[in-house]
């Protein structure tokens, strides 16, 4: 669907947002930040990692994601003999001797990587070409993906047993990271009750992958003021402990901080944040309200901060 003018796209887009919150609920009880980060995500193009101890139905909640957005899914379970020709797709011989390239799981415009912290980083490794460069490569030979095209990963906290931290050039591409907390009383009284009856909620595909790829094209195109961009690249550069702007916080508890990528998402969040909101153009409280879950993987602590029990999340929350 072609919109007349980038203002009708903004209302579309808010309008469908509300949608897919509401078809999002019929299922997932509670866990509103989580689904507002997860569909901010998407429709910035970027990639999410949530974190949460098992039962807290992560991978529930990207299911019921997928069955509201008309787009192909594909789940893949991460175990440790997992291997990257699982995941990628590997060339085989058919029947006249020729080779002939057989797509994984990984040919899908949803991917949901479940406890993708359980498999080595060999295999891990194997997502970073598709989640960059929407391609993979085989044999030599360059395969694209479809589009649109968000890898949905689930973690295990890695302090449990069997599990293998991600290096941090795969933790950076992943848009967002975030931590699922247990459900409150209220919120677990309901979810028993729609779980242990014979009622099974109808999720409603209400946004097409044509859609998707118009709001994302139109997240891009919202103009953002110079002090805006200004606020979000000094609140990287403060979290780098050698650098001109290092906040006081920065030099005394972390080794490295955020990228360049770090900015560039912020920006790309904030502009969506406002547009769900009913905004045109994003303010310095719409970076702020995206700030946590972009940084909280993009830096890393020193060992006074993990001997005094300095977490990120206090860190980014000073430095904001």
């Amino acid at each position: 669907m072609k919109y007349s003018t980038d203002v009708a796209a903004a209302e579309a887009l808010k309008e469908s947002y509300q949608k897919l919150r509401t078809e999002i609920g019929k299922v997932i009880i509670g866990q509103d930040e989580t689904v507002r980060l997860l569909l901010t995500a998407i429709f910035c193009q970027g990639h999410c990692l949530l974190v949460g101890v098992p039962g807290l139905a992560k991978t529930l909640l990207i299911q019921t994601i997928s069955d509201a957005l008309d787009l192909s899914f594909n789940r893949i379970q991460f175990t440790p003999d997992l291997m990257p020709s699982d995941i990628l797709g590997a060339e085989t011989l058919d029947n006249d001797r020729n080779f002939r390239f057989i797509k994984g799981p990984v040919f899908a415009n949803i991917i949901l990587a479940d406890e993708i912290n359980r498999t080595p980083p060999k295999t891990q490794s194997a997502l970073l070409e598709a989640m960059q460069e929407y391609s993979v490569t085989v044999a030599g030979q360059k395969h694209a993906l479809s589009r649109p095209f968000f890898v949905l990963a689930t973690q295990n906290p890695i302090e449990q047993e069997g599990t293998y931290p991600l290096p941090e050039a795969q933790l950076d591409r992943f848009m967002f990271m975030i931590y699922l907390d247990y459900p409150s009383y209220t919120d677990e009284l309901g979810i028993v009750k729609a779980t242990t009856s014979d009622q099974k909620p109808v999720v409603n595909q209400v946004i097409t992958a044509a859609e998707i790829q118009e709001f994302q094209q139109l997240v891009r195109r919202v103009p953002v003021t110079d002090n805006v961009i200004e606020y979000a690249v000094k609140l990287v550069h403060r979290t780098r402990p050698n650098g001109e702007m290092a906040a006081p916080e920065a030099k005394s508890y972390i080794e490295w901080g955020a990228g360049p990528r770090a900015s560039q998402a912020l920006i790309l969040a904030a502009k969506c944040n406002a547009l769900i909101n009913g905004k045109y153009s994003p303010d310095i409280e719409d970076v702020k309200a995206v700030a946590l879950p972009i940084l909280r993987h993009r830096m890393v602590r020193n060992f006074k901060a993990e001997a005094e029990g300095i977490t990120v999340e206090k860190l980014v929350q000073k430095m904001v």
